[in-house]
């Protein structure tokens, strides 16, 4: 997406970094709004500084530092997420130059964790937002409405939850400082329906081998997982247990469904490695006994391991499609944790009570 550089020469846009900064929500912003004609220039709080992005792939030095920045010479102030918004919220220069460029009514765009640099000056008062879900709680304390959305706009303010909105997140973005239409080549913003991972992709975000990757490797893990709940059902006796185990298994194979689907979308096909991820649950679960509680808590054991493998899938790619489908098993799995330790509970007779304090160990003679 090579765009014509002189139209746009006149505004400048400002980018924060810090040590740490997740490199999607770096590069996307960087090169979409560069690719577009405007000047953009990465502000950090040291200049003899190269800093490293989260997943190693940004190593940037700044034009400038946020100490002698002017906010008034800028007409937007981009704040890409990852570990850095923890560090520029650390430093008042930081802080003061995005407080005034929001007073100003300069266009504020943050992505992720980008937001606690808003908690920070105080800026979310009264405002609708978004945000990494981690986040969610800390953006309502500091008297933000969060909303659940790719993207939200409220007056000056961008902002959006993860490195799969990135490319709606720059395309809005790019619309309010003047750039769009049909000669821009770009989807509209609200258009869920577009090949959004292409347009990342051009602006260095996930290629479409890295996002087929993750969704084979989000198709391995269910068809273990598919396979191993299978042969837990067939060794519970507990009725309860085994009709969960139906529930799991059912909700197994729709989320394989949905990755085998948009596999085809993409006119790929599945992975040796996913198409054979089931004969590891059959050689696994052969070993199994057949006790209730054992097969109750291999089947959690297995939903755990799957909680921590799909969240890291659901912050990896700058798809949104990929990236909702991993949400959406993972919420899943998240409800059958919780169900499964009720079941487990039950079964032993054992309800978590409130325990009481001790003050050193005791001895009974």
């Amino acid at each position: 997406m090579a765009l014509n550089n002189n139209h746009f020469s006149n505004k400048k846009v400002a980018i924060l970094i810090e040590n740490g900064v997740e490199d999607a929500e770096f590069q996307v912003p960087y090169k979409g709004i560069k690719q577009a004609g405007f000047e953009v220039v990465v502000l950090g709080s040291r200049m003899n500084e190269t800093y490293k992005g989260k997943q190693g792939k940004v190593s940037q030095q700044p034009d400038a530092t946020t100490t002698e920045a002017i906010a008034s010479q800028f007409d937007a102030v981009v704040i890409p997420g990852g570990m850095a918004p923890d560090k520029m919220r650390m430093n008042p220069n930081t802080v003061r130059f995005v407080q005034e460029a929001m007073q100003q009514g300069k266009l504020i765009a943050a992505v992720c964790h980008g937001p606690q640099v808003l908690i920070e000056g105080d800026l979310l008062k009264g405002k609708q937002a978004t945000g990494f879900i981690a986040i969610r709680k800390d953006m309502e304390n500091a008297g933000a409405k969060y909303v659940d959305e790719p993207l939200v706009v409220d007056g000056n303010l961008i902002t959006s939850r993860q490195p799969g909105d990135l490319a709606i997140f720059t395309t809005a973005i790019l619309s309010r400082l003047g750039y769009g239409g049909k000669d821009a080549a770009l989807p509209d913003e609200n258009d869920s329906s577009a090949e959004w991972w292409k347009v990342a992709d051009a602006w260095g975000g996930s290629t479409k081998g890295d996002i087929v990757k993750g969704l084979n490797t989000a198709l391995a893990g269910e068809r273990y997982s598919l396979e191993a709940l299978e042969k837990y059902a067939e060794k519970e006796s507990d009725v309860q247990a085994k009709s969960l185990f139906g529930e799991m298994i059912g909700n197994k194979q729709r989320h394989i469904d949905m990755v085998e689907s948009y596999l085809n979308k993409l006119g790929e096909k599945p992975s040796l490695a996913a198409n054979i991820a089931n004969q590891y649950a059959k050689v696994k679960t052969a070993m199994t006994g057949s006790d209730d509680i054992y097969q109750i808590r291999s089947a959690l054991g297995d939903v755990q391991t799957g909680i921590g493998d799909i969240g890291n899938l659901c912050a990896m790619f700058t798809d949104p499609v990929a990236t909702a489908i991993f949400t959406e098993i993972h919420k899943d799995l998240l409800t059958f944790e919780q169900r499964l330790v009720e079941v487990y509970r039950m079964h032993m007779g054992s309800e978590v009570k409130p325990g009481k304090p001790t003050t050193g160990a005791s001895v009974s003679m």
